[in-house]
């Protein structure tokens, strides 16, 4: 098996290199590391250019756009027969491109274990699950590979979204009957927001973008286990309840851009930012 990993970005100096230098360690190297930026004003496209001429299978490709938008044209060039993704802002495991390929070997979709590091209370907080044919799909696009060949059967990220598009194409996966598995050996560290206001803004998209999901595929909260998004496990704190009262704005602002305008086209006009 080949991997090609693709990375979308946007003004992401600050991280880019550290990221980088955890693909080129990689035990199984990555056939390749397609990076697409989305006309980054900092120095980000500068420290790319620098391992290109270092590294050849590193790329880069420039085209603004959403996430998703990004992330598909980085699909379109891979010539691996596995499209892996990860942030510009988190670092891979030694063994993450070999985890990735044993399970896929099984599988058609594999997510692997993100283990946050940043400010304390909000690097801990989980994620609000959606079960649907029995599996969760909520799995982020910081750690997700997909067969080449299924994403491109259930056509990529569906760039309508402006958040939560890789919860739409695990959704779309699933329902496809493809299986979908998690490999806790597959590690991504991820950086949590470095603000409160950071966190704040991450949590009202969140919100949005979960009531985009249902503008998509209809009532959702079913698949929802309320006790569990109120609930205080151990070692999480009251931050938990903080991103749901935000993120409840973001879902209801979304419902009523829904009801006004079409969202549809006006989401497909909007650019990646770096939330």
């Amino acid at each position: 098996m080949k991997t090609s990993v693709v990375v979308t970005t946007r003004n992401t100096e600050f991280y880019i290199q550290d990221l980088l230098d955890s693909l080129i360690s990689q035990i199984v190297k990555p056939h390749e590391v397609i990076v697409v930026d989305a006309e980054s004003t900092d120095r980000t496209q500068q420290y790319v250019k620098a391992y290109t001429k270092e590294y050849p299978w590193i790329k880069l490709f420039v085209k603004k756009g959403t996430r998703a938008q990004g992330r598909n044209h980085g699909a379109k060039q891979a010539t691996g027969d596995i499209v892996a993704f990860i942030d510009a802002d988190a670092i891979a495991n030694a063994f993450w491109i070999q985890e990735l390929e044993k399970s896929l070997e099984k599988a058609d979709v594999v997510a692997g274990k993100e283990i946050r590091f940043g400010v304390s209370g909000l690097s801990n907080l989980p994620r609000v699950e959606i079960i649907h044919k029995g599996v969760d799909v909520t799995y982020p696009s910081v750690n997700l590979a997909y067969k080449k060949s299924v994403f491109d059967a259930i056509d990529g990220f569906d760039p309508w979204f402006k958040e939560a598009e890789e919860l739409d194409l695990n959704y779309r996966a699933v329902d496809k009957g493809y299986t979908l598995v998690y490999n806790e050996n597959a590690i991504v560290y991820h950086r949590a927001r470095e603000s409160i206001f950071g966190f704040l803004k991450q949590s009202f998209w969140y919100g949005f973008g979960r009531k985009e999901l249902t503008l998509k595929h209809g009532d959702l909260w079913p698949n929802y286990s309320p006790i569990e998004m109120v609930k205080i496990q151990k070692g999480e704190s009251l931050w938990k309840l903080v991103r749901l009262g935000i993120a409840f704005f973001g879902y209801m602002l979304c419902k009523l851009v829904g009801k006004h305008t079409d969202t549809k086209e006006r989401l497909r006009n909007s650019t990646m930012s770096d939330r």
